[in-house]
Protein backbone atom coordinates (compact mmCIF):
# COMPACT_ATOMS: atom_id res chain seq x y z
CA UNK A 1 0.00 0.00 0.00
CA UNK A 2 1.15 3.51 -0.77
CA UNK A 3 1.82 5.71 2.21
CA UNK A 4 -0.55 8.63 2.55
CA UNK A 5 1.04 12.03 2.45
CA UNK A 6 -0.35 15.23 3.84
CA UNK A 7 -1.29 17.86 1.25
CA UNK A 8 0.90 20.90 0.83
CA UNK A 9 0.06 23.72 3.21
CA UNK A 10 -2.34 26.04 1.41
CA UNK A 11 -1.47 28.88 3.78
CA UNK A 12 2.08 29.13 2.38
CA UNK A 13 1.36 31.83 -0.24
CA UNK A 14 -0.30 34.16 2.26
CA UNK A 15 2.47 33.54 4.81
CA UNK A 16 5.10 34.31 2.18
CA UNK A 17 3.47 37.69 1.56
CA UNK A 18 3.21 38.43 5.26
CA UNK A 19 6.80 37.23 5.72
CA UNK A 20 8.00 39.61 3.01
CA UNK A 21 6.23 42.57 4.60
CA UNK A 22 7.34 41.68 8.12
CA UNK A 23 10.96 40.91 7.26
CA UNK A 24 11.21 44.05 5.13
CA UNK A 25 10.14 46.20 8.04
CA UNK A 26 12.55 44.55 10.46
CA UNK A 27 15.43 44.70 7.96
CA UNK A 28 14.91 48.38 7.16
CA UNK A 29 14.78 49.22 10.85
CA UNK A 30 17.97 47.23 11.42
CA UNK A 31 19.65 49.10 8.55
CA UNK A 32 18.78 52.42 10.16
CA UNK A 33 20.29 51.21 13.41
CA UNK A 34 23.46 50.16 11.54
CA UNK A 35 22.96 46.46 12.24
CA UNK A 36 22.57 45.60 8.53
CA UNK A 37 24.23 46.91 5.40
CA UNK A 38 22.18 47.44 2.22
CA UNK A 39 23.09 43.98 0.97
CA UNK A 40 22.34 42.63 4.44
CA UNK A 41 18.80 44.01 4.13
CA UNK A 42 18.31 41.94 0.98
CA UNK A 43 19.70 38.84 2.69
CA UNK A 44 17.47 39.30 5.72
CA UNK A 45 14.40 39.74 3.51
CA UNK A 46 15.14 36.55 1.58
CA UNK A 47 15.73 34.49 4.74
CA UNK A 48 12.85 36.03 6.64
CA UNK A 49 10.35 35.61 3.82
CA UNK A 50 11.32 32.00 3.17
CA UNK A 51 11.48 30.90 6.80
CA UNK A 52 8.26 32.65 7.77
CA UNK A 53 6.37 31.52 4.67
CA UNK A 54 7.51 27.90 4.53
CA UNK A 55 7.89 27.21 8.25
CA UNK A 56 5.30 29.38 9.93
CA UNK A 57 5.08 31.94 12.70
CA UNK A 58 7.24 30.07 15.21
CA UNK A 59 10.03 29.63 12.66
CA UNK A 60 9.96 33.27 11.61
CA UNK A 61 9.80 34.60 15.15
CA UNK A 62 12.75 32.40 16.14
CA UNK A 63 14.78 33.90 13.30
CA UNK A 64 13.89 37.36 14.58
CA UNK A 65 14.91 36.33 18.10
CA UNK A 66 18.31 35.26 16.77
CA UNK A 67 18.77 38.44 14.77
CA UNK A 68 17.61 40.86 17.48
CA UNK A 69 19.57 39.23 20.31
CA UNK A 70 22.71 38.99 18.16
CA UNK A 71 22.41 42.59 16.99
CA UNK A 72 21.98 43.87 20.53
CA UNK A 73 25.04 41.94 21.66
CA UNK A 74 27.02 43.27 18.69
CA UNK A 75 26.44 46.81 19.93
CA UNK A 76 26.97 45.89 23.60
CA UNK A 77 30.20 47.54 24.85
CA UNK A 78 31.10 48.19 21.22
CA UNK A 79 33.94 50.58 22.06
CA UNK A 80 35.52 48.12 24.46
CA UNK A 81 35.37 45.39 21.84
CA UNK A 82 36.87 47.70 19.23
CA UNK A 83 39.77 48.46 21.51
CA UNK A 84 40.29 44.77 22.27
CA UNK A 85 39.84 42.84 19.04
CA UNK A 86 38.21 44.88 16.26
CA UNK A 87 41.32 44.61 14.09
CA UNK A 88 41.04 40.80 14.26
CA UNK A 89 37.60 40.42 12.70
CA UNK A 90 37.04 40.59 8.96
CA UNK A 91 33.71 42.41 9.36
CA UNK A 92 32.10 44.70 11.90
CA UNK A 93 28.70 44.76 13.57
CA UNK A 94 26.92 45.84 10.35
CA UNK A 95 26.09 42.51 8.72
CA UNK A 96 26.10 42.08 4.93
CA UNK A 97 24.34 39.56 2.68
CA UNK A 98 27.17 37.02 2.97
CA UNK A 99 26.93 37.06 6.75
CA UNK A 100 23.16 36.67 6.50
CA UNK A 101 23.65 33.65 4.23
CA UNK A 102 26.37 32.20 6.45
CA UNK A 103 24.27 32.37 9.62
CA UNK A 104 20.78 31.89 8.24
CA UNK A 105 21.34 30.08 4.95
CA UNK A 106 21.10 26.55 6.32
CA UNK A 107 17.98 27.39 8.32
CA UNK A 108 16.48 28.95 5.18
CA UNK A 109 17.14 25.83 3.10
CA UNK A 110 15.65 23.59 5.79
CA UNK A 111 12.51 25.73 6.04
CA UNK A 112 12.12 25.61 2.25
CA UNK A 113 12.32 21.81 2.31
CA UNK A 114 9.92 21.72 5.27
CA UNK A 115 7.30 23.71 3.40
CA UNK A 116 7.57 21.67 0.22
CA UNK A 117 7.59 18.17 1.72
CA UNK A 118 4.37 16.27 2.39
CA UNK A 119 5.92 13.59 4.58
CA UNK A 120 5.17 14.04 8.32
CA UNK A 121 8.34 12.12 9.19
CA UNK A 122 10.46 14.35 6.96
CA UNK A 123 8.90 17.43 8.56
CA UNK A 124 9.93 16.21 12.01
CA UNK A 125 13.50 15.67 10.83
CA UNK A 126 13.66 19.06 9.14
CA UNK A 127 12.31 20.76 12.25
CA UNK A 128 15.11 19.21 14.30
CA UNK A 129 17.62 20.38 11.71
CA UNK A 130 16.22 23.90 11.73
CA UNK A 131 16.46 24.17 15.51
CA UNK A 132 20.03 22.85 15.40
CA UNK A 133 21.14 25.27 12.69
CA UNK A 134 19.64 28.37 14.26
CA UNK A 135 20.80 27.39 17.75
CA UNK A 136 24.36 27.06 16.42
CA UNK A 137 24.21 30.49 14.78
CA UNK A 138 22.91 32.02 18.00
CA UNK A 139 25.44 30.17 20.15
CA UNK A 140 28.40 31.17 18.00
CA UNK A 141 27.36 34.82 17.84
CA UNK A 142 26.81 35.06 21.60
CA UNK A 143 30.15 33.36 22.22
CA UNK A 144 31.97 35.84 19.99
CA UNK A 145 30.26 38.98 21.23
CA UNK A 146 30.53 38.14 24.93
CA UNK A 147 33.65 35.99 24.96
CA UNK A 148 35.83 38.80 23.59
CA UNK A 149 35.09 40.73 26.79
CA UNK A 150 36.59 38.00 28.99
CA UNK A 151 39.23 39.15 31.45
CA UNK A 152 41.04 35.84 30.98
CA UNK A 153 43.08 35.25 27.83
CA UNK A 154 41.41 32.82 25.39
CA UNK A 155 43.08 29.51 24.68
CA UNK A 156 43.35 27.83 21.31
CA UNK A 157 40.90 24.93 21.15
CA UNK A 158 43.47 22.61 19.54
CA UNK A 159 46.51 23.17 21.78
CA UNK A 160 45.33 25.10 24.82
CA UNK A 161 47.92 27.79 24.07
CA UNK A 162 46.95 31.33 25.21
CA UNK A 163 46.13 33.62 22.27
CA UNK A 164 45.07 37.24 21.82
CA UNK A 165 41.36 38.11 22.24
CA UNK A 166 39.45 37.69 19.00
CA UNK A 167 41.80 35.05 17.58
CA UNK A 168 39.92 32.48 15.50
CA UNK A 169 39.79 29.18 17.37
CA UNK A 170 40.33 30.78 20.77
CA UNK A 171 37.81 29.95 23.49
CA UNK A 172 37.13 31.23 27.01
CA UNK A 173 34.95 30.08 29.88
CA UNK A 174 32.85 33.22 29.49
CA UNK A 175 32.41 32.68 25.76
CA UNK A 176 31.56 29.00 26.20
CA UNK A 177 28.95 29.85 28.83
CA UNK A 178 27.46 32.49 26.54
CA UNK A 179 27.39 29.96 23.72
CA UNK A 180 25.43 27.47 25.81
CA UNK A 181 23.01 30.16 26.97
CA UNK A 182 22.46 31.39 23.42
CA UNK A 183 21.66 27.90 22.16
CA UNK A 184 19.39 27.05 25.09
CA UNK A 185 17.37 30.28 24.92
CA UNK A 186 16.83 29.80 21.19
CA UNK A 187 15.43 26.34 21.86
CA UNK A 188 13.24 27.62 24.68
CA UNK A 189 11.92 30.44 22.52
CA UNK A 190 11.07 28.08 19.64
CA UNK A 191 9.38 25.67 22.05
CA UNK A 192 7.37 28.57 23.50
CA UNK A 193 6.25 29.58 20.00
CA UNK A 194 5.27 25.96 19.35
CA UNK A 195 2.83 26.15 22.23
CA UNK A 196 4.91 24.45 24.96
CA UNK A 197 3.65 21.10 23.74
CA UNK A 198 4.69 18.10 25.82
CA UNK A 199 5.75 16.15 22.72
CA UNK A 200 8.22 18.96 21.93
CA UNK A 201 9.63 19.18 25.44
CA UNK A 202 13.03 18.09 24.15
CA UNK A 203 13.44 21.05 21.79
CA UNK A 204 15.55 23.12 24.21
CA UNK A 205 17.83 20.11 24.79
CA UNK A 206 18.19 19.59 21.04
CA UNK A 207 19.10 23.25 20.67
CA UNK A 208 21.61 23.13 23.52
CA UNK A 209 23.34 20.01 22.19
CA UNK A 210 23.42 21.31 18.63
CA UNK A 211 24.64 24.75 19.66
CA UNK A 212 27.52 23.35 21.71
CA UNK A 213 28.69 20.96 18.99
CA UNK A 214 28.26 23.49 16.18
CA UNK A 215 30.00 26.28 18.07
CA UNK A 216 32.96 24.06 19.00
CA UNK A 217 33.18 22.92 15.38
CA UNK A 218 33.31 26.57 14.37
CA UNK A 219 36.22 27.13 16.76
CA UNK A 220 37.99 24.01 15.48
CA UNK A 221 37.73 25.23 11.89
CA UNK A 222 38.93 28.65 12.96
CA UNK A 223 42.01 27.16 14.60
CA UNK A 224 42.93 24.82 11.75
CA UNK A 225 41.69 25.69 8.24
CA UNK A 226 40.27 29.22 8.34
CA UNK A 227 42.31 31.67 6.24
CA UNK A 228 44.37 33.95 8.46
CA UNK A 229 46.62 36.85 7.50
CA UNK A 230 49.47 38.82 9.06
CA UNK A 231 49.94 42.58 9.09
CA UNK A 232 53.68 43.37 8.70
CA UNK A 233 53.20 46.93 9.93
CA UNK A 234 51.32 46.12 13.14
CA UNK A 235 52.83 42.66 13.60
CA UNK A 236 49.36 41.25 14.25
CA UNK A 237 47.35 38.26 13.04
CA UNK A 238 43.99 39.09 11.47
CA UNK A 239 41.17 37.77 9.30
CA UNK A 240 41.43 40.83 7.04
CA UNK A 241 43.21 41.01 3.73
CA UNK A 242 43.53 44.76 4.24
CA UNK A 243 44.29 45.55 7.88
CA UNK A 244 42.51 48.34 9.74
CA UNK A 245 45.75 50.34 9.59
CA UNK A 246 45.52 50.35 5.79
CA UNK A 247 48.36 47.86 5.22
CA UNK A 248 47.81 44.90 2.84
CA UNK A 249 48.24 41.72 4.85
CA UNK A 250 50.19 38.57 4.03
CA UNK A 251 48.63 35.11 3.89
CA UNK A 252 49.63 33.22 7.04
CA UNK A 253 47.81 29.89 7.27
CA UNK A 254 44.64 27.94 6.50
CA UNK A 255 42.79 27.57 3.21
CA UNK A 256 42.56 30.76 1.11
CA UNK A 257 38.84 30.27 0.38
CA UNK A 258 37.90 29.38 3.97
CA UNK A 259 36.85 32.78 5.30
CA UNK A 260 34.73 33.45 8.36
CA UNK A 261 31.45 33.30 6.42
CA UNK A 262 32.31 29.84 5.07
CA UNK A 263 33.23 28.67 8.57
CA UNK A 264 29.92 29.94 9.96
CA UNK A 265 27.92 28.18 7.25
CA UNK A 266 29.71 24.88 7.85
CA UNK A 267 29.20 25.25 11.59
CA UNK A 268 25.43 25.74 11.18
CA UNK A 269 25.37 22.69 8.89
CA UNK A 270 27.13 20.72 11.63
CA UNK A 271 24.63 21.99 14.21
CA UNK A 272 21.76 21.03 11.94
CA UNK A 273 23.11 17.50 11.52
CA UNK A 274 23.70 17.24 15.26
CA UNK A 275 20.09 18.19 15.94
CA UNK A 276 18.81 15.52 13.57
CA UNK A 277 21.16 12.75 14.74
CA UNK A 278 20.77 13.64 18.40
CA UNK A 279 17.00 13.54 18.18
CA UNK A 280 17.06 10.13 16.52
CA UNK A 281 19.69 8.70 18.86
CA UNK A 282 18.13 9.69 22.18
CA UNK A 283 14.76 8.13 23.01
CA UNK A 284 14.13 11.01 25.43
CA UNK A 285 14.01 13.37 22.46
CA UNK A 286 10.59 12.09 21.60
CA UNK A 287 9.31 14.84 19.35
CA UNK A 288 10.54 13.04 16.22
CA UNK A 289 8.56 9.88 16.83
CA UNK A 290 5.05 9.76 15.37
CA UNK A 291 3.76 7.09 17.77
CA UNK A 292 3.98 9.46 20.73
CA UNK A 293 0.87 11.57 21.00
CA UNK A 294 0.45 14.52 23.30
CA UNK A 295 -2.67 14.95 25.36
CA UNK A 296 -5.09 17.44 23.92
CA UNK A 297 -8.09 19.31 25.21
CA UNK A 298 -6.59 20.21 28.58
CA UNK A 299 -6.00 23.87 28.11
CA UNK A 300 -2.78 23.45 26.14
CA UNK A 301 -1.85 26.61 24.24
CA UNK A 302 -2.29 26.42 20.48
CA UNK A 303 1.07 26.29 18.69
CA UNK A 304 2.00 29.04 16.23
CA UNK A 305 3.41 26.25 13.98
Amino acid sequence: MLKQRAPLDRAIPSRLLLGLLFSSGVAILAHRRRSLSKSGVAGAMISGTTIFGMGGWSWGLSLIYFFVSSSLLSHFKEREKAATAADKFDKGSERDILQAAANGGMATLLSLAYGLTRSPQAKRVLKAGFVGALATANADTWATEIGVLSKQAPRLITTGKPVAPGTSGGITALGTGASMLGALTLGLFFWLCQGLRRSLLSLPLVALLSGIVGSLFDSLLGATVQAMYFCPACQKETEKRLHSCGTPTQFLRGLPWMNNDTVNFLATACGSLTGIVGAWACPALCFLFPNIRERRGRGKPTPLR
